[in-house]
C-alpha cells in the first residue's frame, strides 16, 4: 500500500509541474503589446503601419496566381473620376498635381488632363499629346514609405519579388488592371494611391470591401480615358482586377505614354506602335 501511495504522489507532482511549464511556454509565446498609429485618410507617404499589417498578413497574399489563373475580379465597387491636375473639392481634399509616387505628376504628364467632354478626343485633351498613358487609376494602397518600401509590403504585394527595382522605386507603380463596366473592359495603369486612403492593403491585395468614405465607399478612381471609353457616370459601380501585362490586349490604352509598357516595349524592339481598329 505504501508503495501505490508513493508512487500517486509522484504522478500528482510531475503533473504539477508539467502543467507549470506548460503554461510558461503558452505566455511566454504571446506576442508583446505594442502601440502602432495607423495611417489616417489622405494621402501623405508615412511609414507608420497598423499592427495587423505587420504581424497577421496572411502568407497566400505573397503569392501571385498560379500559371493559367487570373487575379480575382473584385466587383461592385464604387468608382469615381479623378484627373491629372484636380483641383481640391468638397469629397476631394488633395490637389492631384503630384502623386503619391511622382511629385511633379502634372508635370511629366504633360499638363492638365481636361475631364470635359468638350474638350477631349480621342480619350485624350485635345490642347496636347499626353506624355503618360491617359488610361491611369488610383487604389488606396501605397506601398512605398519615407525611406524604403511599407513593411508589410514584400508580403502582401503579389509580384514584390520579381517587380523589385530598389528601396526607392515603387513596385505597384504603371501595374495593369482591367476594369469592368457590364460588357466593356478597359486596361488601365495603377498611377496614384486613393481614393482617401492609402493604407487599405486588405481590400487591394486581399478580401475586404473599401472603407466607408465621403464618396459613397468608393474604392477606385479612373480617369476620364476609361470613364469615356466605358461610358462611366461621375459616380457609378465596376469591377476590376489586376492583369499580368502579357493578357492586356491592344486598344486605345496601349497607343501613349512614356510609362506605357506597350510603347517601351516597342522601342526597345524598334519597332511603330500601330493599333489595330475594329471593323
Amino acid at each position: 500500500m505504501k508503495s501505490k501511495k508513493i508512487i500517486h504522489i509522484f504522478a500528482a507532482l510531475l503533473s504539477s509541474v508539467t502543467s507549470f511549464f506548460a503554461h510558461g511556454a503558452v505566455t511566454k509565446a504571446e506576442p508583446t503589446k505594442a502601440s502602432f498609429s495607423k495611417k489616417s485618410e489622405g494621402k501623405s507617404d508615412d511609414s507608420r503601419v497598423s499592427l495587423a499589417s505587420l504581424i497577421f498578413a496572411p502568407n497566400h497574399l505573397r503569392s501571385a496566381p498560379a500559371p493559367g489563373k487570373s487575379y480575382p475580379w473584385k466587383c461592385q465597387i464604387v468608382t469615381t473620376i479623378f484627373w491629372i491636375g484636380e483641383q481640391p473639392s468638397g469629397n476631394n481634399p488633395v490637389p492631384n498635381r503630384s502623386s503619391s509616387w511622382d511629385k511633379t505628376w502634372s508635370k511629366s504628364y504633360g499638363g492638365f488632363d481636361d475631364p470635359n467632354p468638350s474638350h477631349r478626343s480621342d480619350y485624350t485633351p485635345v490642347k496636347f499629346t499626353p506624355r503618360q498613358n491617359p488610361f491611369y487609376c488610383a487604389l488606396p494602397y501605397n506601398d512605398k514609405a519615407a525611406t524604403g518600401h511599407r513593411p508589410e509590403a514584400a508580403r502582401v504585394v503579389p509580384w514584390f519579388n520579381e517587380a523589385y527595382q530598389g528601396p526607392g522605386v515603387s513596385v505597384c507603380k504603371d501595374r495593369w488592371i482591367a476594369i469592368r463596366k457590364g460588357n466593356k473592359i478597359a486596361y488601365a495603369q495603377w498611377e496614384d494611391a486613393g481614393p482617401f486612403r492609402t493604407d487599405h492593403w486588405e481590400y487591394v491585395f486581399g478580401n475586404e470591401r473599401p472603407k466607408p468614405n465621403l464618396n459613397k465607399g468608393a474604392g477606385l478612381d479612373v480617369s476620364p480615358a476609361v470613364r469615356d471609353y466605358l461610358g462611366l457616370n461621375e459616380t457609378d459601380v465596376t469591377d476590376w482586377q489586376f492583369v499580368d501585362f502579357k493578357h492586356v490586349p491592344r486598344g486605345p490604352w496601349s497607343k501613349l505614354g512614356e510609362n506605357n509598357t506597350f510603347v517601351i516595349n516597342a522601342r526597345k524592339s524598334g519597332t511603330r506602335l500601330v493599333e489595330v481598329k475594329k471593323p
